[in-house]
């Protein structure tokens, strides 16, 4: 069962889907978990994939819109701010917490790519998580500090300037987090496994919907360089914690943040490596989900 909710967030509302048991009656509370998903993803994707799978386990689960994305409100669009991804979270909770048939005393988190960095960053100061999931999970700020030839502080003076000129115009510049097609990535050059598949899950059928601009907008990239989604997670984020990687290294970075999360974390419970499976791979190829979801579901009854 899914219900389409609408989710207050100070003047704005953020669209959400609730994953419900086919089997709730609400006779007994339900354990429920918010997903925070990639950038520049909907709910109807990643998120969907595994937040059906969680309620055919019996658990709750909660995805949305970020604010400025897909059907939730928020100006301007596209804007990827990451510390407002990490209060949709806690406005979701905000939601649950009051919702008929769920537990507020058993509430966690899935964080999936970005998502997994989002997660953690809002579990540290908002203890009515209970439990951390992360699959593939990567700190979005040390990734866009990776991705920058010639340092971040250079970087941020670029950005500088694109912002003033964009003040002086009265004109917002968006920018691609992908390439709009497989042709469009190799007349860039980027032809490695990884970008592939992004493009082929996020520009295709396969995985691609309407609502996923797939455009950032470019003050974002400043908020992004300066963001660590770690900070501070090894005195804070005290609760149990689960971490669900790809076994086959690629561009993304996300096996070797997901082990320093796992090194840093006070309260690391169960680490998983699913061999021969690649980062976007662990979206929606269905033995993988199903394998990362029967072990979350373990992770989540016991630890919820």
């Amino acid at each position: 069962m899914i219900q389409h909710l609408t989710i207050p967030r100070g003047p704005i509302n953020l669209a959400a889907d609730l994953h419900l048991p086919d089997s709730a009656d609400g006779s007994a509370p339900l354990r429920a978990v918010v997903l925070s998903t990639p950038g520049s993803s909907v709910k109807e994707q990643i998120g969907a994939n595994y937040a059906s799978r969680l309620a055919a386990r019996g658990i709750a689960a909660l995805v949305l819109d970020p604010a400025h994305q897909g059907r939730s409100e928020g100006e301007p669009r596209d804007l990827e701010d990451p510390y407002r991804r990490g209060e949709d979270i806690s406005y979701a909770i905000d939601m649950l917490t009051a919702a008929p048939g769920i537990d507020p005393r058993r509430i966690g988190v899935l964080g999936i790519c970005a998502g997994g960095g989002y997660a953690v960053h809002t579990a540290r100061t908002d203890h009515r998580i209970k439990a951390v999931g992360t699959v593939v999970p990567v700190d979005i700020g040390a990734a866009f500090r990776s991705f920058s030839p010639d340092g971040p502080a250079a970087a941020l003076d670029t950005l500088a300037d694109a912002r003033t000129e964009e003040a002086r115009s009265g004109e917002t510049t968006r920018v691609n987090w992908l390439p709009d097609t497989l042709a469009d990535a190799t007349a860039a050059g980027l032809t490695d496994i990884d970008t592939t598949q992004a493009v082929t899950y996020y520009r295709t059928a396969r995985g691609g919907n309407e609502h996923s601009t797939n455009r950032r907008l470019l003050r974002s990239d400043s908020l992004l360089l300066g963001y660590d989604a770690f900070h501070l997670a090894d005195q804070l984020m005290t609760q149990p914690l689960q971490v669900i990687l790809a076994g086959r290294l690629g561009n993304t970075g996300s096996y070797d943040t997901g082990m320093q999360l796992w090194k840093l974390a006070p309260n690391p419970v169960d680490l998983m490596v699913i061999d021969g499976a690649g980062h976007y791979e662990m979206y929606d190829e269905p033995a993988h989900v199903d394998a990362a979801v029967e072990r979350l579901t373990n992770f989540y009854v016991n630890n919820l």
